[in-house]
């Protein structure tokens, strides 16, 4: 296993959850459930371009190893996929394991919750002082798990081509992104913006084990853990720590 840091971004602002602050304790408690790895803890500002900021500045001490980012909301991957898509290029797949496709603009949002553009960000369309100067290819995206896209959202993954697992080309370096809302509530209901119609926990374990098997993984971003149910914990501390472990073990 390579060496892990993890970079814990409490942020909840991004979230239209109206139990969203939950989202400070829930990035702890997942920080927590990583052993044997550097921990670094990311200040929030006042507005979210500025606590990306923030956590460019933490990534940038995170030289050597496997880079795990636990949230907060999903605005929380907006940095660390920037930074792998700089160092992967082209090369770089994203797979998107989560309820809801995060592919809302201002214009289309119903909620004008940020966690809700966070990956029509990074593919180049989002608010302005959140865009990356490198951006995404929508070929380059895969969805897992979504089952809840506005109809602006359908729309786009209609006409830019977004497809699913089946679509990663071989050689990809993948960065694997997780919102625990891809669970389904009865087995996991501990999130802001639960759906029916999930993945269990060993279903979830079993389809990223056989992307590891096949490609390289570079980066895992786990987010919207609201802490309420004693059993989910029970789930979490045993689902956590094994995604970091196979994830962190893969290799090309």
């Amino acid at each position: 296993m390579s060496r892990i840091t993890v970079i814990e971004v409490p942020q909840w602002q991004g979230s239209s959850s109206p139990t969203a602050t939950r989202l400070i304790e829930g990035a702890a408690r997942l920080a927590a459930m990583i052993p044997d790895a550097e921990h670094l803890r990311v200040p929030i500002a006042e507005t979210l371009a500025q606590t990306a900021v923030n956590t460019r500045q933490a990534l940038s001490q995170a030289q050597n190893g496997f880079v795990v980012t636990v949230g907060g909301d999903c605005g929380v991957e907006l940095e660390p996929i920037s930074a792998v898509l700089r160092q992967h290029g082209e090369r770089l797949a994203v797979v998107w394991f989560d309820a809801h496709g995060d592919l809302n603009t201002l214009a289309s949002s119903p909620s004008g919750a940020f966690h809700g553009m966070v990956l029509r960000t990074l593919l180049g369309d989002g608010p302005p002082a959140l865009v990356p100067d490198r951006t995404l290819k929508p070929q380059r995206v895969a969805l897992v798990g979504v089952r809840a896209l506005d109809p602006g959202e359908t729309e786009f993954v209609r006409e830019a081509g977004i497809g699913d697992l089946s679509a990663l080309a071989d050689g990809a370096a993948l960065y694997i992104h997780l919102d625990l809302d891809v669970l389904d509530p009865a087995y996991f209901r501990s999130v802001g913006t639960p759906e029916p119609g999930g993945l269990s926990a060993e279903e979830l374990t079993a389809q990223i084990a056989a992307l590891t098997s096949r490609f390289e993984i570079v980066g895992l971003g786990i987010t919207e853990y609201e802490p309420v149910h004693p059993q989910d914990a029970d789930l979490l501390t045993i689902l956590i720590p094994e995604l970091v472990r196979i994830c962190s073990a893969s290799t090309a």
